[in-house]
């Protein structure tokens, strides 16, 4: 994943989301400091980067199955290198 915060890049995409939708909740009350404010936005975008990325993964996982012209169905090993 592109330039992530490590400490993002580890997260499993249900962690992220939980905190990115925190984070979103933080920012819309809009009480706490311009700076804090800004930080938690730009964490907010890694985060959000960080859950597309990993939809897409899932994503291209799905798309790997395949059904057969006969109708039958298979999996293919996804290429996501």
């Amino acid at each position: 994943m592109a330039d992530l915060p490590p400490d993002i890049a580890a997260l499993s995409f249900e962690d992220a989301l939980a905190e990115l939708e925190r984070i979103v909740r933080q920012l819309e009350e809009g009480r706490g400091r311009l700076d804090d404010s800004i930080a938690a936005y730009a964490r907010g975008v890694a985060l959000k980067t960080h859950c597309e990325a990993r939809l897409e993964e899932a994503r291209a996982k799905v798309d790997r199955i395949v059904s057969g012209p006969d109708g039958s169905v298979a999996a293919e090993p996804a290429d996501l290198a």
